[in-house]
């Protein structure tokens, strides 16, 4: 898996392509935009909870997480 940059695009987390374009129609277009964002940023751009889960499991396989969490790798 590449490792991916706080810099990179949002597509570089293979997140499904329908909550990549909600994310890019409300300007989030690299990960450290998203990485930034409060899970009620989320529902207010009109994700659902399963959406939500989904972003967080693919940010987190970079050690990532929205709010601003990162991750150690071991």
């Amino acid at each position: 898996m590449k490792k991916v940059n706080l810099n990179d695009d949002i597509e570089l987390l293979n997140i499904d392509e329908p909550i990549i374009k909600i994310l890019k129609k409300h300007n989030v277009l690299i990960v450290e935009q998203l990485w930034n964002l409060k899970r009620n940023d989320l529902k207010e751009m009109g994700f659902e909870s399963l959406e939500i889960k989904h972003i967080k499991i693919k940010m987190q396989l970079h050690s990532l997480d929205i709010n601003r969490k990162k991750y150690n790798k071991n």
